[in-house]
């Protein structure tokens, strides 16, 4: 038992950190049959506790080499299952500025380490047996109950009125919809708010040797509308209505190229297929006034339907080239 319960939970682990990621890449669909089997991993690793105390007591009372990494990597792993589930139901969804989902995510992300450490110096070679019909009736079993725990704990916030019954399908709360000056300013990791001058910024858009500047008031003229809803992987999403220009009447004719990548003044960026240009906005207002700092000014990315990562803030420069859309890494590392 001490074996498989190892083994099994390694799989559980790899399978809730991959579904978790999977969830934060999409805002449609995908998303919720990802959180679906996100959640039931966790509930799964649940399950396996006692017995893998059992294992860890054993380990501890012997001293083995490395035993204080083994109890800080348990306890990284009972962080981000605790935030998950408060988030969830909405019991606790944050504390100050600190979110649970932010919990959730930042022990799930230093965990990772201890996990390789465990790999190396705890390896467990697979067997033929591993494999056996006993195993995988053991393992089938395991998912279906912890399945069955996730559908009835669905089931009591949604009876018990929990908070959480009213998250979206993404597992985010909403947040001042339609109330723009409710709209919570969010930055992806470290970028900070850029203090920038309307009368000397442009905004550069390359095709090639081929460029051309918009100035700030050039971009105001125009008015194009969209309601769209960010969704942030910080836990909450907010609808709200953006004015300003499609990006696709900002590019010269028709366009052979595969991709476009989007800059921030602060050095992110992201990078959208040239089809995509006529569904992403480059947003100038928010809620029918101009962009504040937090939320981007001068300009901003509006991209519907996708997590509020892709919305980059502080546009500076627009760069049409021949490198694939997939050509970046699934979430950017500054």
């Amino acid at each position: 038992m001490r074996r498989w319960t190892n083994l099994a939970l390694f799989a559980l682990l790899g399978l809730a950190f991959t579904t978790g990621w999977v969830a934060f890449f999409y805002a449609t669909a995908p998303s919720r049959a990802s959180l679906i089997v996100h959640a039931a991993s966790g509930y799964a690793i649940i399950a396996l506790t006692p017995w893998k105390a059992v294992i860890a007591a054993r380990g501890i009372q012997r001293r083995r080499p490395g035993w204080w990494a083994s109890l800080v990597f348990t306890g990284l792993v009972i962080a981000s299952i605790a935030a998950g589930i408060l988030h969830s139901t909405g019991l606790l969804t944050g504390v100050g500025a600190i979110s649970a989902m932010e919990v959730h995510v930042g022990a799930a992300l230093a965990a990772i380490p201890f996990v390789i450490w465990h790999v190396i110096a705890r390896r467990i070679p697979v067997r033929a047996v591993d494999l056996s019909r006993r195993s995988l009736l053991r393992a089938g079993s395991l998912l279906a109950g912890a399945g069955l725990v996730y559908g009835a704990g669905e089931v009591a916030v949604r009876l018990l009125r929990l908070p959480g019954s009213l998250r979206r399908f993404t597992g985010s709360y909403e947040v001042g919809s339609l109330e723009a000056a409710s709209l919570p300013v969010t930055s992806w990791m470290f970028d900070a708010v850029p203090a920038i001058d309307p009368a000397t910024w442009r905004l550069t858009v390359r095709v090639g040797a081929t460029m051309k500047q918009w100035t700030y008031e050039e971009l105001l003229a125009y008015d194009d509308r969209v309601r769209a809803t960010l969704d942030c992987t910080g836990g909450f999403y907010s609808t709200q209505d953006w004015s300003g220009v499609w990006l696709s009447r900002l590019l010269p004719g028709r366009l052979s190229q595969a991709s476009l990548q989007v800059r921030s003044l602060t050095g992110y960026d992201r990078r959208f297929a040239i089809s995509d240009a006529g569904r992403l906005l480059i947003a100038t207002g928010l809620g029918g006034m101009p962009l504040d700092p937090g939320h981007g000014f001068p300009v901003r990315l509006v991209a519907p339907d996708l997590r509020g990562y892709w919305w980059v803030k502080w546009v500076t420069t627009i760069t049409i080239d021949e490198l694939p859309s997939w050509w970046q890494l699934p979430f950017p590392m500054q």
